[in-house]
């Protein structure tokens, strides 16, 4: 039997607009964020979905609770599915943290897998807490579809792991839109295959589901002038 899980990051919030780290920083959604999410929460309301996981911050909480309200069900929050903790950077813009810090800047651009900012962790711990957790929520619905609202890096760590990818460059090789969905379908808790990734087609104003050309907020090596 096929267990199908709905992986939902978050909707905007004003500090994902503003490109500022913000993984343990507790920030609501915008009001466009949530207009992102009861958009997916449309196009989900006929699936049959039988349980609603969350991480335990407020904008993923909200996230998933817009999303289960039409299948009348509560949230079940998860702390293994919270974001990574940038520790020192949190609430700063990119630009701040490279001035501040371009030492500890440069070594998580170059291997943000295996380096943590001070006070914050590197992306083999989320992995660590997270990949646990997604594969008990996977076993305890055998055949069923759960749906699961994280986190931008906690779920590009999600997908390169199970999927195979080289983590330390997760970064460069995966993206998260706010408010986007992926689905994962496990025939055991030991085989994933990726069946959507990245679609915001909810919201993005296309009847297709190819999203956009990757333009910033990815990693330095995206964003940076190409010759």
């Amino acid at each position: 039997m096929t267990t199908r899980i709905y992986l939902v990051r978050h909707g905007a919030t004003v500090l994902s607009a503003e490109d500022r780290f913000a993984g343990m920083t507790n920030v609501p959604l915008s009001d466009a964020g949530r207009d992102q999410v009861r958009r997916l929460s449309a196009r989900l309301k006929e699936d049959r979905i039988s349980a609603f996981y969350a991480s335990p911050m407020d904008r993923t909480i909200e996230t998933a609770r817009i999303l289960a309200a039409p299948h009348e069900k509560d949230v079940i929050p998860r702390e293994g599915l919270r974001e990574i903790n940038h520790g020192r950077w949190e609430e700063k813009t990119r630009a701040e943290v490279e001035r501040l810090y371009p030492e500890e800047y440069a070594r998580w651009e170059a291997d943000p897998f295996s380096f943590a900012p001070e006070g914050g962790e590197s992306g083999l711990a989320v992995t660590a807490r997270a990949l646990p957790t997604l594969l008990e929520i996977v076993a305890a619905h055998t055949g069923e579809h759960v749906l699961i609202a994280s986190h931008k890096a906690t779920i590009r760590l999600l997908i390169s792991s199970l999927l195979g990818f080289d983590a330390r460059t997760y970064r460069d090789r995966l993206d998260q839109s706010p408010a986007s969905l992926n689905i994962l379908d496990f025939r055991d808790p030991s085989k994933a295959r990726l069946t959507l990734f990245n679609d915001t087609s909810h919201y993005s104003g296309s009847d297709s589901a190819v999203p956009s050309e990757p333009s910033a907020r990815l990693s330095k090596w995206w964003d940076a002038p190409k010759s």
